[in-house]
């Protein structure tokens, strides 16, 4: 199984782990990871300062932000989605700082609680600033999707971010392409089931209690 970021709403240091909001996730991860499944990870532009405490505490492997890997013989390249939203410009400078190894060190130098404030107030602000701004300034953009596939060589792209399911067909130098978009998990699940024959975008019923 793979989960392609912003698996939870902040994350600011493994000290995390501790915190009762996200002890169901983290405890429903171990319990799968111990069942013989193996899970991915893959930070998003909310928890992308996941580590290896994250790992062992959830027995899952955090990968890099893009990762090529092969569905059944297929290559197909695996990212947030974040990173391609470059219309967003606003956005993709914040991204460039928080990125940053040296911003990441001081942040994380901070006590927990200070961490905690500084993350629920860029939330906070990420919100309004997205209730402004034009849908199609958030979306990714058809160039940086190419850029990517071409660097990687690949025709299948999947990713999530963009909080659009829905999946994607076009020309790429003279073939078919494809990029299929995750949804989000507020109203309902979106996941990507994929066989040797077949691939599904699938939405979940969610669980109304507010403990999940």
């Amino acid at each position: 199984m793979y989960i392609l970021g912003d698996l939870f709403e902040f994350w600011i240091g493994d000290e995390t782990i501790q915190d009762d909001e996200f002890r169901p996730a983290i405890e429903g991860l171990r319990a799968l990871a111990a069942s013989g499944v193996p899970l991915f990870v893959m930070a998003g532009n909310r928890d992308f300062l996941m580590s290896a405490g994250f790992e062992r505490a959830t027995g899952c492997r955090l990968l890099p932000d893009p990762t090529r890997i092969e569905l059944y013989g297929t290559p197909v390249l695996l990212t947030h989605g974040d990173s391609l939203c470059t219309r967003d410009t606003e956005y993709m400078v914040f991204r460039k700082l928080v990125r940053d190894p040296a911003w990441q060190r001081e942040f994380l130098a901070k006590p927990f609680a200070q961490r905690e404030i500084i993350a629920r107030k860029y939330r906070e602000i990420s919100m309004e600033t997205t209730a402004t701004k034009k849908p199609e300034i958030m979306d990714v953009t058809q160039d940086a999707v190419e850029s990517a596939m071409r660097a990687h060589g690949v025709r299948h792209l999947i990713h999530g971010h963009t909080h659009r399911p829905a999946e994607h067909s076009f020309t790429l130098d003279g073939a078919t392409a494809y990029r299929t978009v995750l949804g989000d998990w507020y109203e309902q699940g979106s996941v990507l089931r994929v066989t040797p024959n077949q691939q599904v975008l699938d939405s979940l019923p969610l669980s109304k209690n507010p403990g999940r």
